[in-house]
């Protein structure tokens, strides 16, 4: 296949990959990491094979965080244990609802039903709760955005020979 057809399927598998850091119905830095990997190996490119593996350790990371961070933000906010828990959960329920969004509706309904669970008279720290899931979010994709961005920038600035 032709170098110039390589190059563009894996701008285009990076530029889609950062759209699905923030749009759920995309795998995200998934896509990303298929584009970077893609251009190291399927062309001659120059790539240092340590832009591969920082790369590939953010994007496991990344993973990882978006499960983590909202469940660690949540207690911060007040919420208790049973509150994380409903995060880490109702993300995982979410993932299979037929709905759009369901993994992030599943983790804020996970987090408020998890401390209501606790302490049903609570509103109030219930939803204090939701808000520091919905904050953890908020920074774990954003650091999924700023490696997607930052692989993108990686081949573009390779494939002009700048790095």
């Amino acid at each position: 296949m032709d170098t110039t057809v390589i190059n563009i399927l894996c701008l285009i598998l990076l530029f889609v990959g950062i759209l699905g850091t923030f749009l759920p119905v995309l795998p995200g830095l998934l896509l990303s990491i298929c584009g970077l990997l893609i251009y190291k190996f399927g062309t001659d490119a120059d790539l240092p094979m340590i832009y591969v593996w920082a790369f590939s350790i953010l994007t496991a990371a990344s993973v990882v965080l978006s499960y983590v961070i909202p469940a660690k933000t949540n207690r911060k906010y007040g919420g208790t244990r049973w509150g994380s828990i409903g995060s880490v959960v109702g993300t995982i329920v979410g993932i299979f609802l037929p709905i759009p969004l369901g993994f992030l509706i599943g983790m804020f309904a996970g987090v408020f039903i998890g401390e209501l669970l606790h302490d049903s008279k609570d509103m109030n720290k219930a939803l204090r709760s939701t808000k520091g899931a919905f904050i953890g979010f908020i920074y774990g994709t954003g650091f999924s955005f700023v490696v997607g961005v930052a692989m993108f920038l990686v081949v573009l600035l390779n494939m002009f020979n700048i790095i």
